[in-house]
């Protein structure tokens, strides 16, 4: 298997590190890993959240590696647009909290799949950018898509059709990361931040999620006729029975996911 990407799982959180030295590029093998990796995650009960982070200390991810598109190959172009979008789209549906934590250069395809993520911890010295434009590509793994939903059509524009690079602290301003850490902190947050997630009931969770971004693909309207079925439909499950009885008990909840 390849070493590409590495997972390690503590808890209910799998820890995923981006291993490609030196830039952390992303290539036809790690995105199909990815993915895989993923669809295993969700299909495993007992892991609730997913941090992904960067080996090293300079790159999150650089993004795809351009020697890929260096002979203008028409085909290769549309694989890794497919293999790109597949693998972020599966991270992005991710059944519990994914989190990015950037601890470094997040450039073209390494920004994307941050944005792929539900939250983002980045250190105080990391740089983010979607570049392509400046190469004449364009991002193809949801970037055009999740950076408006985050900071608005305008720093959408500014970033990728004036190639601005944002630093970590205006990113927080743009509302691009959530948060802010020192040096080398990123990963302990984020693990924190899982951790805390996982306090809270897990199927509960994945139904919030679902709700959150429902206003990607469905009308408003559509979304309160969901809210009020998940709502019931968690009457299903162990968890709810367990959430209720713990606090009326006064003691803290035994979660199963189920």
């Amino acid at each position: 298997m390849s070493n590409a990407l590495l997972l390690e799982k503590r808890g209910h959180v799998a820890i995923v590190t981006m291993n490609n030295p030196p830039a952390n590029t992303w290539t036809f093998e790690s995105l199909s890993l990815l993915k895989a990796m993923v669809e295993e995650l969700n299909a495993d009960k007992s892991i609730w959240s997913l941090v992904i982070t960067g080996s090293g200390d300079k790159f999150f991810s650089a993004g795809a590696d351009l020697n890929l598109f260096a002979d203008g190959n028409r085909e290769v172009a549309r694989d890794m647009a497919r293999v790109f979008g597949l693998a972020f789209e599966t991270l992005s549906q991710f059944r519990g909290v994914s989190i990015a934590a950037i601890n470094g250069y997040a450039m073209g395809g390494g920004l994307e799949v941050a944005l792929a993520c539900d939250l983002r911890i980045a250190e105080e010295q990391s740089v983010m950018a979607l570049p392509e434009t400046k190469v004449g590509l364009l991002p193809c793994a949801g970037g055009t898509q999740n950076l408006v939903l985050l900071v608005g059509e305008g720093w959408a524009k500014r970033l990728m059709l004036c190639g601005d690079r944002v630093k970590a602290p205006q990113a927080l301003t743009l509302g691009l990361v959530e948060e802010v850490v020192l040096q080398g902190g990123a990963l302990e947050k984020a693990i924190a931040l899982a951790e805390q997630v996982g306090q809270q009931s897990p199927t509960a969770v994945s139904a919030c999620k679902t709700l959150i971004q429902n206003h990607r693909t469905g009308p408003v309207q559509q979304g309160y006729i969901l809210e009020r079925e998940l709502f019931v439909d968690l009457f299903e499950t162990e968890d709810q029975k367990e959430g209720v009885q713990a606090f009326l008990e006064k003691r803290s909840p035994q979660w199963k996911n189920q």
